[in-house]
């Protein structure tokens, strides 16, 4: 039952208009200290059927090929969650469906929902609720949800943290655990509930200074009860909760997490939070026996007393697992891509991708058969723009090219998503047309 969202003349029209062309990546902007040229990529436009309003994008892949796209549009006083299924060659499957819709749903430009797709076909998907009785004014709580039916209906949705304190969770990473079951990890605040949190947003760099500095987007943390921890459940198909376990007892308190299935099972990336304020990147690991001790990826030694809203990405086939972070020791901030062939036991020393002072971060990361893929953004005095490099699988110089400029600044372009199907590489990221969010597509494939 695929139904295409374009009719004939659209289509046309739309092929008439269709950039495609072979871009021969230029040496790395800003502050970098090397040119990264490679072969040419070709890139072709990616329309979506997304809203006016649509942001906060969410792309996973399907085991059975489609590709997921979700986002948050405003409705009036309600926000919606939404999402579309792409089956390839223009043809979107249907007209975008709603998931969930209310006042209390939260949009938020870095705390963002995400869907996932289990092997027996159902859909999976979370996102924040503000509390009846917050005891923060970030507080939110995490629903999820099931439809088995192609989203054509959705359960009532379950709260995946029960602790009540009314504070801040989220930045969820959300896999499939089973053929029928999801797993789910999460940063909670429950323990910081009895003085509650403080979280001072600063407008300004992706990062916040020990010394003032160049900040924006950063999150000052002060007078918790307790530091902000890092849990993880499963839920199967009747929504029924098992394995919840804390897995970590301080961590950043507002930087993503993300999830990637190795053959071994999953392995979990988020950034860390010592008593000396090192704010690194580190790994768990889902055994029979449970969660893994959290593991470093790299010792970066960023010593950072705030927040940088800015994750890790990380991305797996088989044993090999990549994860790329942002990080800035010394007040240098730069990207990194780290590799393990072992599941994500050990990694190899890192990559620097790019770097900078206008480095923004907020990368996201794909893997197939030919390579690995990276999507991140760079802010300079004109303007953002959307960064994407591929690394060949075999070797040779790496590919890297300018998608696009943005017109949007700072948090409002959010971040951008990327996944690979049939050895072409999806992003999708938000600009800011006429004041209003706009989600924009592209397709990048390698010239051979």
């Amino acid at each position: 039952m695929k139904r295409t969202l374009l009719t004939i003349s659209a289509v046309l029209a739309l092929a008439a208009c269709q950039r495609e062309h072979a871009t021969t990546p230029a040496a790395t902007p800003g502050n970098a200290t090397a040119a990264r040229t490679g072969a040419t990529l070709i890139t072709n436009e990616w329309a979506l059927p997304t809203p006016e309003g649509a942001a906060q994008p969410d792309l996973t892949s399907g085991p059975d090929g489609r590709l997921i796209l979700s986002w948050v549009r405003p409705m009036g006083d309600r926000n919606a969650l939404q999402y579309a299924a792409y089956m390839g060659d223009e043809n979107w499957e249907s007209a975008p469906k709603t998931i969930a819709v209310g006042r209390t749903l939260t949009a938020n430009w870095a705390n963002t929902p995400h869907i996932a797709m289990t092997e027996d076909g159902a859909l999976w998907a979370h996102w924040l609720q503000t509390p009846a009785d917050p005891a923060s004014p970030h507080a939110s709580d995490i629903m999820l949800t099931r439809s088995p039916d192609n989203g054509v209906h959705w359960s009532p949705p379950i709260a995946v943290n029960t602790d009540n304190t009314g504070t801040e969770h989220g930045f969820v990473a959300l896999w499939p655990a089973a053929p029928g079951a999801v797993g789910i990890a999460w940063l909670d605040g429950r323990k910081t509930a009895s003085a509650g949190q403080d979280h001072d947003h600063m407008e300004g760099a992706d990062h916040a200074s020990a010394k003032g500095g160049t900040a924006e987007h950063a999150s000052t943390e002060h007078e918790h009860a307790g530091d902000m921890t890092l849990r993880a459940a499963r839920f199967d198909g009747a929504l029924a909760r098992s394995e919840e376990a804390e897995i970590d007892a301080s961590t950043c308190d507002c930087c993503g997490t993300d999830a990637a299935l190795t053959n071994a099972g999953p392995v979990l990336v988020y950034r860390d939070r010592t008593a000396d304020e090192i704010r690194d990147i580190v790994a768990v690991r889902r055994e029979s026996k449970g969660w893994t001790t959290p593991a470093p990826v790299h010792a970066d030694g960023w010593k950072m007393p705030a927040c940088p809203l800015n994750g890790p990405a990380v991305a797996a086939m088989g044993a090999n697992v990549v994860v790329a972070w942002y990080t800035a020791p010394d007040e240098k901030p730069v990207l990194r891509l780290a590799r393990s062939t072992d599941g994500g036991r050990t990694f190899a020393a890192p990559t620097d991708i790019d770097q900078g002072s206008a480095l923004q971060g907020r990368v996201d990361v794909a893997m197939d058969n030919s390579g690995t893929w990276l999507v991140w953004l760079r802010e300079d005095a004109k303007g953002q723009s959307v960064q994407l490099e591929r690394l060949p699988a075999k070797g040779g110089a790496p590919q890297r090219i300018e998608l696009a400029r943005v017109a949007g600044r700072g948090r409002a372009t959010g971040f951008p998503q990327i996944a690979v199907r049939g050895g072409v590489a999806f992003v999708v990221w938000t600009d800011i047309v006429e004041g209003r969010p706009r989600l924009l597509g592209m397709k990048v494939s390698p010239a051979s």
